[in-house]
C-alpha cells in the first residue's frame, strides 16, 4: 500500500505558549493510505531514524469504508517521526495515523523545563486533533473517520493516552518533595529538571497556571480502545481511584530489559489497576528503545545506545508483532482479540 504523509501545524488558543508570546503550538503529521497511482519519494532530511518513502500531500486510496484514525504521542524529548514505524505499519494494516510534537518537549524545538514538567498538558494536544479536524482533513474529509478514534503512545506519551482514558495525576513525578534521596532529577533528555520547578513556580505565570492544572480530568470519551508502549514511572503519579474508571480497552507492552521504565515497577502496577487491560512483556533482553524507529548511520553515530539490541533479536520484527497486535486490538475494540 502506498504510504502518503501530510504535516502542518495548530495553534490551540486556550492554552498559551511557554513564553507567553502567543497561543500554544501543535504541529502534527499525518500518515494515510495513498491512491495506487501516486509516486513516492524518499523523505529529503538528515535523520537518526530510518524512514519509508510516502507520497506528500497525495489523494487518499478510496476504500468502502472511512480509515479509522489513530493518534499517536511520542516519548519526553521526542516527536512525532519517533512513531513513523508505528504510523506505517497502522497504515498497511487500514488505519490512518497522527502524531503531533508536543511543545516545549519535543526535540523540534528547543527543549524546555516547562514542557518537561507539565506532562499532562500533553493530553489536551491529542484532543485539539479531534476536535478540529476540519482543519487538518481538508480534501481527506470523508476519507478518515475521526469518530472511530484510538490512541497510542510511547513512555510519555504512554502517561498521555493514559489521561485521555480517564486517569488523573495526583503529582508529577519530579516535583521536589517526590524526589528519591540520590535518585535522578529529570529524565535522560532533560537530567536537572527537578532544579527548575521551584524557580518557574515563582517566576511563570504560565507555569504556575499550568501546574495548578495538573490534577485536572483530561479524559476524552472518543478514544476508545489503547496501546501503551513502555509507560514509565510518571504513572505512579495517577491516583489509583482515576484508574478503576478507565473504561477503554488497553494493551500495555513492554520490554523485559526495559532499565528506563522497568516492567514490574511501572507496566506491572498500571496493569493492576486497570479493569481492561492486557499485559505483554517482551523477552529476550528487550529495552526501552525497542519501541523508537531503527537507526540510520547519523543516529548509530550520535545515539549508538538508542538503536542497538541484542544479539538475535531485529527490531523490524517486533515493530511488525506491535504492529499487528494493536490492529487487532483496534479492529474487534476488546483485549480478548489479543489476550
Amino acid at each position: 500500500m502506498k504510504l502518503g504523509f501530510r504535516e502542518g501545524v495548530l495553534y490551540d488558543d486556550q492554552r498559551p505558549n511557554w513564553d507567553a508570546a502567543g497561543p500554544r503550538p501543535v504541529r502534527w503529521s499525518l500518515w494515510y493510505p495513498a491512491a495506487d497511482d501516486v509516486r513516492e519519494c524518499d523523505i529529503q532530511e538528515r535523520s537518526w531514524f530510518r524512514k519509508a518513502a510516502v507520497a506528500r500531500d497525495a489523494p487518499i486510496r478510496p476504500s468502502g469504508r472511512p480509515y479509522p484514525l489513530v493518534l499517536l504521542s511520542h516519548g519526553t524529548g521526542g516527536s512525532a517521526a519517533g512513531l513513523e514505524w508505528l504510523a506505517r505499519r497502522l497504515v498497511d494494516r487500514g488505519f490512518a495515523a497522527l502524531g503531533v510534537d508536543h511543545h516545549g518537549n519535543t526535540s523540534n524545538e528547543p527543549y524546555r523545563a516547562e514542557g518537561f514538567a507539565c506532562l499532562w498538558e500533553r493530553a489536551p494536544d491529542l484532543s485539539l486533533m479531534l476536535d478540529r479536524c476540519d482543519d487538518w482533513l481538508g480534501d481527506l474529509a470523508g476519507g478518515i473517520d475521526a469518530d472511530r478514534a484510538f490512541a497510542a503512545g510511547f513512555s510519555a506519551g504512554a502517561y498521555s493516552v493514559t489521561l485521555l482514558l480517564g486517569a488523573i495525576a495526583q503529582f508529577s513525578q519530579f516535583e521536589p518533595s517526590r524526589l528519591k534521596p540520590g535518585g535522578p532529577r529529570g529524565p535522560r533528555e532533560f537530567p536537572d529538571l527537578a532544579d527548575h520547578i521551584p524557580s518557574l513556580l515563582c517566576t511563570s505565570d504560565v507555569f504556575r497556571e499550568s501546574w495548578s492544572r495538573m490534577s485536572r480530568s483530561y479524559r476524552d470519551d472518543r478514544i476508545t480502545a489503547a496501546v501503551l508502549c513502555a509507560p514509565g514511572r510518571s504513572v505512579l503519579g495517577f491516583g489509583e481511584e482515576s484508574l478503576k474508571t478507565v473504561g477503554a480497552p488497553t494493551l500495555i507492552l513492554v520490554g523485559d530489559a526495559d532499565k528506563a521504565a522497568p516492567a514490574e515497577e511501572c507496566s506491572s502496577w498500571l496493569h493492576h489497576r486497570l479493569t481492561r487491560s492486557v499485559l505483554k512483556i517482551f523477552g529476550g533482553g528487550f529495552g526501552h528503545y525497542v519501541f523508537v524507529p531503527e537507526g540510520t548511520r547519523l543516529g548509530l553515530a550520535f545515539a549508538a545506545e538508542l538503536f542497538t539490541d541484542p544479539p538475535g533479536i531485529k527490531r523490524a520484527a517486533v515493530h511488525d508483532e506491535i504492529a499487528d497486535l494493536s490492529a487487532a486490538l483496534f479492529h474487534h475494540g476488546d483485549v480478548g482479540a489479543i489476550a
